[in-house]
């Protein structure tokens, strides 16, 4: 039975869940409910802090995890990345009250607070940097005021929080990150589950692909397909069926979802009628 971590709480919780249900798993009853089998799937699954996700995996505890990019390069296990998910991005970088750094080449000698020590130590350790590294298990924001530290390192998303505290980012970013899927070193070679975390895999990039596209479905003048199918060509080609009379065709595509709104407004600027989208909710590619 594949042991799969999953995250308890958070902003990874609840699109973790989803996608795993998307995918056909699962979902646990109520946010008490830390452990869940699922014997249809041949499948275990432990709600975990999202911190310890990477050290369960990577010790071998678990089979599989999910959790952030960041969290696990900061973990410094063994695990290993399968595929991203897409969901729970952001940014890791540097700030400071505002004016007083313009680059990383000023940290040498600062005082760096952060929840993220093996991040920074291995950022600065590339770059040649010496700089003291505090570590804070939160609230990093508030340790220059408190004169903790000259500097933080932290997660960036909107820099609301930094401005209430009278900070701005400055230099590079440390990193961009998102939720990943990733498994114990040798997973892939251990019989016992290479199987169910095949499957798994495939799920998981069903769901993704399915929220990336949606189905076209229109009816075109056949003396018109050629220029309809150009503007919906598919994955590999559209399916297209002869409607009565010969006169006209039903064609349907797979198409990107970002584009479907432009296309639905050219096809029928091409003359296609009865054009539907309808949402995917999972697939094999």
């Amino acid at each position: 039975m594949l042991r799969i971590a999953v995250p308890n709480k958070g902003a990874l919780s609840e699109p973790a869940a989803d996608l795993l249900a998307e995918a056909g798993y699962r979902r646990r009853g109520t946010a008490k409910e830390l452990v869940v089998v699922d014997q249809e799937n041949d499948v275990e699954f432990f709600y975990l802090r999202p911190r310890d996700i990477a050290v369960y995996v990577g010790s071998g505890t678990v089979d599989v995890g999910i959790t952030g990019q960041d969290m696990l390069l900061d973990s410094r296990t063994p695990a290993q990345e399968i595929l991203p998910l897409g969901f729970a991005r952001s940014t890791f970088r540097f700030a400071a009250a505002a004016g007083l750094h313009e680059d990383v080449t000023s940290l040498a000698g600062a005082r760096i607070a952060t929840s993220y020590e093996n991040l920074v130590e291995d950022y600065l350790a590339e770059r040649g940097l010496s700089a003291s590294v505090v570590h804070l298990d939160g609230a990093v924001e508030s340790s220059i005021r408190l004169g903790v530290a000259d500097v933080i390192a932290d997660v960036v998303e909107t820099g609301t929080t930094l401005r209430q505290a009278g900070l701005e980012p400055f230099g590079e970013a440390i990193m961009t990150s998102q939720a990943v899927l990733f498994s114990r070193p040798g997973m892939e070679l251990d019989e016992a589950g290479a199987h169910s975390l095949e499957v798994l895999e495939r799920r998981v990039r069903g769901v993704l692909v399915a929220r990336e596209y949606v189905m076209l479905d229109y009816d075109i003048p056949s003396a018109l397909l050629e220029k309809a199918v150009e503007i919906t060509p598919g994955l590999q080609s559209p399916t297209v069926s002869p409607l009565h009379g010969g006169e006209w065709s039903a064609v349907r595509a797979m198409v990107d979802r970002r584009a479907a709104h432009r296309m639905m407004d050219d096809l029928y600027d091409a003359g296609a009628r009865a054009i539907l989208v309808t949402a995917i909710q999972a697939c094999r590619i």
